[in-house]
């Protein structure tokens, strides 16, 4: 997790799905399925806010961001942290991240933490009187339309971050969306997406190729191509 991502205290991809992308498409450069970024960022051009307040998208900077939504999905427009947290990895360890931690909210089908060098996901506020995901029909493993630029990953809900901040992805979802995945300097400060598909789910929750495939098919959907 980006030091700047902890509290106030604290402060002081994976592999793309050749299936799913367009003939022409590279694994590394490359949206994933067949809904474009200017598809899916044209339906969440308004806001209407369902959180209870503004979120942070680190501990010094200022309450900006809201979460909102429509009867199909939860999304916010924020910065990315690096979550590197979870199974130990030679990108993702202490030695490469001295805010690592061992264990993600979600775990996988066998009871291990996720691998955030290996899967893309996302992070989630805890639930807190500013927002409660679980409210929003948002748990672990809801597939999430994550856009940069113009690159989409699809990704799912894997951890859980400080209840006043947002905007945090895995080391993979990074480095899909072609944004440094370093966990000490990586990251963008603005210009990430989210895009979180209500009661979906992603099972096993460590298969990315069941999120692009599930992904895909609700985005279709959402932007009216299904």
């Amino acid at each position: 997790m980006s030091p700047c991502f902890k509290s106030v205290a604290a402060c002081g991809a994976a592999l793309l799905v050749a299936a799913v992308l367009p003939a022409t498409a590279t694994a590394r450069h490359a949206s994933e399925g067949s809904v474009t970024a200017r598809e899916l960022l044209a339906k969440v051009r308004s806001c209407t806010q369902i959180s209870d307040g503004l979120f942070r998208t680190d501990a010094d900077q200022e309450e900006s961001i809201p979460v909102c939504g429509t009867s199909s999905v939860v999304f916010w427009k924020s910065d990315l942290d690096i979550d590197c947290d979870g199974l130990s990895s030679p990108e993702c360890n202490p030695d490469t991240d001295e805010y690592w931690q061992p264990e993600t909210a979600y775990w996988d089908s066998e009871g291990y933490p996720l691998d955030s060098a290996d899967l893309p996901f996302i992070v989630v506020p805890t639930v807190s009187p500013l927002w409660d995901y679980n409210y929003s029909r948002i748990r672990g493993g809801t597939v999430a339309a994550v856009i940069y630029r113009d690159r989409v990953v699809y990704a799912v809900v894997g951890d859980a971050g400080p209840s006043d901040l947002i905007g945090e992805a895995s080391h993979a979802t990074a480095r899909a969306l072609g944004i440094d995945p370093d966990p000490a300097v990586g990251g963008v400060n603005s210009g990430v997406t989210y895009i979180l598909f209500r009661d979906s789910k992603v099972t096993p929750i460590e298969s990315h190729r069941a999120a692009v495939t599930l992904g895909d098919r609700l985005a279709r959907k959402f932007v009216g191509r299904s």
